[in-house]
């Protein structure tokens, strides 16, 4: 598995713009679940529109880095809606290819296998195939993007004391379906002309996890080849 090297152009720092665009316009058009925004209003918008600008200068390591003065916790709750998004949509364009019959299991290859355990409704990890575990975590993260007890909407509410805990076991969930499709579906994201958009929203998305420490190193171990050529100019 060879990841290609990209050369970068605003519209590529911009993947969800891509994606949208991707998915739009093709006629196969794929079911997908809408995009989460940021509150009108909120500090969160204020950031997103911070994101917007460093992405398109083109520069995705300073993309990720904490602007001056700003708050890390509204720093990784704007970017956990957006990373969720991204993979989010780069699943839905795979939905009719990755089945409970193709993908049997949530797998990274053959070593390693991932098992559903929410804590609260599912306490003991179930075998799942690869589409239920992802709709089992895209509602996961959507109910926890949803509860203003741990993602505050408004300008000054209080972030949970165990706020980054979350976010860390979010993008290690995320972490695995970008390894799930690198694993199992890389050569039909070829064939759709995806894998420029796939590359570049996964160093974006280990660039910012690098950043903040948010994925601990042996749960990267399924695409640690890939990740060493994002992270060791870094």
């Amino acid at each position: 598995m060879k990841f290609l090297v990209i050369q970068f152009s605003w519209i590529l720092f911009n993947p969800l713009l891509i994606l949208y665009l991707t998915l739009f316009c093709n006629r196969n058009q794929r079911t997908f679940r809408p995009k989460k925004s940021t509150p009108s209003g909120s500090k969160g918008a204020q950031l997103r529109k911070h994101i917007d600008a460093t992405l398109g200068s083109g520069n995705l390591r300073e993309a990720v880095k904490l602007p001056p003065g700003e708050d890390l916790n509204e720093w990784l709750a704007v970017n956990t809606v957006d990373f969720f998004n991204q993979v989010n949509l780069l699943y839905g364009t795979l939905t009719e290819f990755c089945t409970p019959e193709n993908c049997r299991t949530m797998s990274a290859g053959p070593k390693y296998e991932y098992r559903w355990a929410d804590g609260v409704q599912i306490k003991k990890p179930i075998e799942v195939s690869a589409p239920k575990y992802v709709e089992y975590l895209m509602d996961w993260i959507e109910s926890q993007l949803d509860d203003e007890s741990i993602f505050p909407q408004k300008l000054g509410s209080p972030f949970p004391p165990n706020f980054k805990e979350v976010v860390k076991t979010i993008f290690k969930r995320l972490f695995r379906v970008y390894a799930h499709i690198y694993h199992s579906h890389f050569q039909k994201i070829v064939s759709l002309k995806e894998e420029a958009h796939l590359n570049t929203c996964f160093k974006h998305f280990i660039l910012f996890t690098c950043e903040f420490g948010l994925i601990d190193k042996k749960e990267l171990a399924p695409l640690q080849e890939i990740i060493e050529t994002i992270i060791i100019p870094y």
